[in-house]
């Protein structure tokens, strides 16, 4: 081994350096005192773990030693690795001095210098944090973010903290660090949203941490929209250990829930629980927000609450087990509203849709499209057309039904609520058990279709009810023969509907009769007074 490398360094046991043990140990006092103690040797053998940047960071600082600082140049780039080094190294009195005073000129530097010196700690995160050069650089960024925006009043104690922590200033350098602000600003406080959103999961908690809106203390809503921002931008990568996010995820959750009422709209909410429950949020956040998004469901479209499954191996296409957890925080929080009958109805149309569009999914279990059906209660409905139209086209994906489960699918109608032609499909469709359809004819006939409560709908039914072609085809609910239910129960049917009929026409036909009595009865009356006949009631002659 050549004399002027008299030093073997086996770094992060990846790595081998060769170097001058007098040069080195000149500059470093960690070295020194390791050769110190391994001097028994002539050849002297080190093994050092964990170095801050790994090869690259002892690269640079070999070449500093060599040249005499003349070999590098500290920039925005490796500022952070040079300082790390240093630190670990113990080079006190070169080139941790070096980089000291180069990072005391950060608000010197452009929003775009500052950004890629923050970013280049990602490498070395742990030794940057534990000497405090990541706080550093964060209050450097959170001051540009309050030249630049209308935020100065939520980050001006930040700022002049951070001014004090690096160095004392008089008030004409703060003035001329102030006014040499090398980016552009936007009207909107976001336009450092896209910038940061490159920056590691790390970076941005100790940023927010600094805020003092980690978790639960979030109450900003620049922040929220912000985290949102940068979570809708990692929650497509495949190779981030979502783990990583679920703390800013919550912080996220937080801000969402203390103004989401007057911020957000529920099809943002559901965007935003699509988004958030890719980064592992905790149970209580999960709930926190589901409450929320429940409280104002009414709001939301079809296509809102198509959200698709996440977990691996849960069954079905779509998150159905989420929707029903809605519906009943909505249902709860409904009870204390005076508006409730309008939310309830609104609701009641956007179930029946929802069940119209996920009964073919071959992994829907009747339980499932129950408990979904069953959520609200039987005042959200004025008819049970839509939800029967959900239950055929169920039974129509999946043919291979029990006859049990097609009974119990049923449950969940009212057939009162069924009108006239929905009815008429019912008693024809060969899907539905026979038994149902006579209930439902039963239902029909004995109640003689309940009126709902609405105006609009007791209008819309006195009408079918006068209309000529409703007499005329009522009589067709009974003719059942065709689907296997016994002759007896039919005639049964058909019977009592006939009596009823003969005793309503039976009824018109006297109230005509007397009606035409009367009406004679007048008419001679006029004549014989006229031709004076008789003077007095008592003679006239008994006609009916």
């Amino acid at each position: 081994m050549s004399l002027l490398c008299d030093l073997q360094i086996n770094l992060n046991q990846d790595f081998t350096f060769f170097v001058n043990k007098g040069l080195i140990s000149e500059y470093s006092g960690f070295l020194k005192k390791m050769i110190k103690q391994n001097n028994k040797n002539n050849r002297i053998i080190l093994h050092i773990e964990d170095f801050p940047g790994g090869s690259n960071g002892f690269d640079l600082v070999s070449r500093f030693c060599y040249t005499n600082g003349r070999g590098i140049s500290i920039n925005v780039s490796n500022v952070s690795i040079l300082y790390c080094s240093s630190v670990f190294l113990e080079m006190t009195e070169n080139l941790s001095l070096q980089t000291e005073k180069f990072l005391e000129g950060m608000f010197y530097w452009s929003w775009n210098d500052i950004v890629s010196c923050l970013k280049s700690c990602e490498q070395v995160f742990l030794h940057a944090d534990s000497y405090g050069l990541v706080d550093k650089l964060v209050f450097g960024v959170l001051a540009k973010i309050a030249q630049g925006s209308d935020m100065s009043q939520v980050f001006a104690s930040i700022s002049t903290s951070s001014s004090a922590s690096t160095s004392s200033m008089s008030p004409e350098t703060a003035k001329t660090r102030s006014t040499s602000r090398s980016f552009s600003c936007k009207t909107s406080n976001e336009w450092w949203f896209e910038d940061l959103s490159s920056l590691g999961p790390k970076i941005i908690e100790k940023l927010v941490k600094n805020l003092g809106s980690y978790d639960q203390n979030n109450d900003s809503l620049v922040l929220t929209r912000f985290l949102l921002h940068y979570l809708k931008t990692k929650v497509h990568y495949k190779s981030n250990n979502k783990l990583e996010y679920a703390g800013l995820a919550d912080t996220a959750v937080q801000g969402v829930i203390l103004i989401a009422k007057t911020a957000f709209c529920c099809r943002k909410l559901l965007w935003v629980l699509r988004v958030l429950s890719g980064f592992s949020i905790s149970k209580e956040s999960r709930n926190g927000l589901e409450r929320v998004i429940g409280e104002m469901l009414d709001q939301a479209t079809l296509d809102d609450l198509l959200i698709p499954t996440r977990e691996k191996g849960e069954k079905g296409v779509y998150d159905v087990d989420l929707v029903i957890r809605l519906l009943k925080v909505f249902v709860s929080s409904c009870n204390t509203e005076g508006d409730e009958d309008l939310k309830f109805r609104r609701m009641g149309k956007l179930t029946d849709k929802y069940l119209r569009e996920i009964s073919p999914d071959q992994n829907l279990e009747v339980s499932k499209f129950l408990e979904v059906a069953e959520s609200l209660p039987g005042s959200a409905r004025d008819w049970f057309d839509g939800l029967f139209r959900a239950i055929d086209i169920y039974l129509e994906s999946h043919p291979n039904l029990s006859s049990g489960d097609r009974t119990k699918l049923c449950r969940c109608l009212n057939y009162k609520k069924l009108t006239l032609e929905i009815c008429k499909q019912l008693a024809k469709n060969p899907k539905i058990p026979p038994s149902i359809a006579v209930q439902a004819l039963k239902s029909q006939q004995l109640s003689n279709e309940t009126l709902p409560d609405s105006r609009e709908d007791k209008i819309k039914l006195n009408k079918t009810r006068n209309s000529r072609k409703y007499l005329e085809e009522k009589p067709i609910l009974v003719r059942l023969k065709g689907f296997g239910i016994s002759e007896r129960l039919v005639d049964g049917f058909e019977d009592d509907l006939r009596v009823d009929l003969e005793r309503r026409h039976w009824h018109k036909v006297m109230d005509h009769s007397e009606k035409v009595c009367k009406e004679k009865k007048s008419e001679i009356v006029s004549r014989l007074a006229t031709h004076g006949h008789f003077h007095s009631s008592s003679n006239f002659p008994r006609l009916c």
